[in-house]
């Protein structure tokens, strides 16, 4: 499962790049391969001052060896060795009318003494932040998780969804880091989903992504915005690196595994500010917003 999941990352990360490559214009991913001193390594790809994306990472890693100290004690073992593997990206637009979009695929596997698998599981999602509120992007990304769920359980994307607003909820601001999409973790066989149903699954939901990305892309990338519009995305960026270095498990998995820093901190954006005690006028666009934000709604029934 690990070199089958392995694959299919490495393959997405190139189709990925490639549709992003495309919708920009001009800028073009640079690579990074990376080796962890521990045991292995990865493949970053950053895509910089474009037409398009101002700054953006789409990284695949596939990790391995003796599980750290912290990792075992959030897990509940002794002394275990590990692999993981995953894609992980994040895409920020030059334009404040362009959402933010952050996603991420990933498969885990423990072993005993003897090499035994003795856990395994996927986890994943992808979930778009904007800055401005256009509604039928937010059903748009959405319906494709959804239409990408319910081929394998109806179920599963109000699940999914749920769990997504839960997690990405910036607890010490009271808010949502943005409008939401799929956040499912530690997803094992059990009676109804096998480890190649929940292949198949999280499989799926990787392919949706360009599909419910680009066309949001391709409909706002030429809207014309403001000075005032720019300074008011770069507050909000503020949020959103708040969330990624206090809250996200990503993040700390990475620093806690002595993972690359350059690849871990790609999701940050360049520009960014925080404004004391800032609040939007009220009525305007900027406060509706912040109204979805502290109270997610449904997008899709």
């Amino acid at each position: 499962m690990k070199d089958k999941f392995y694959a299919y990352i490495q393959q997405l990360q190139d189709q990925i790049c490639a549709g992003l490559e495309a919708v920009d214009g001009a800028a073009k991913f640079r690579e990074d391969l990376w080796k962890r001193p521990e045991g292995g390594g990865g493949r970053t790809r950053v895509i910089e001052n474009g037409n398009v994306f101002e700054k953006g990472g789409v990284n695949i890693s596939a990790v391995h060896g003796k599980l750290p100290e912290t990792m075992q004690k959030m897990f509940g073992v002794g002394e275990a060795d590990f692999f993981a593997c995953g894609l992980s990206l994040v895409i920020h637009p030059k334009s404040p009318m362009v959402p933010t979009v952050h996603a991420n695929w990933r498969y885990f596997e423990m072993y005993d003494e003897s090499g035994k698998v003795i856990e395994q599981w996927f986890g994943g999602g992808q979930d778009l932040t904007p800055y401005y509120l256009f509604e039928e992007d937010a059903i748009h990304f959405h319906q494709t998780c959804k239409t990408a769920c319910d081929k394998h359980n109806s179920e599963f994307y109000p699940k999914y969804k749920k769990q997504c607003d839960s997690y990405f909820w910036n607890a010490h601001r009271n808010e949502a880091r943005g409008l939401g999409g799929l956040f499912f973790d530690y997803c094992k066989a059990n009676e109804q989903m096998s480890m190649e149903n929940w292949y198949d699954f999280v499989t799926e939901v990787g392919n949706s992504f360009l599909e419910a990305y680009v066309p949001i892309v391709e409909k706002r990338k030429n809207l014309s915005y403001t000075p005032e519009q720019r300074t008011w995305q770069e507050i909000r960026r503020g949020r959103y690196v708040e969330f990624n270095l206090v809250h996200d498990k990503g993040t700390l998995f990475g620093l806690k595994t002595n993972g690359r820093i350059e690849s871990i901190l790609m999701s940050l954006p360049p520009h960014v500010q925080w404004v004391y005690d800032h609040h939007p006028e009220a009525g305007s666009e900027e406060e509706k917003l912040i109204n979805i934000l502290q109270n997610p709604i449904e997008w899709v029934s």
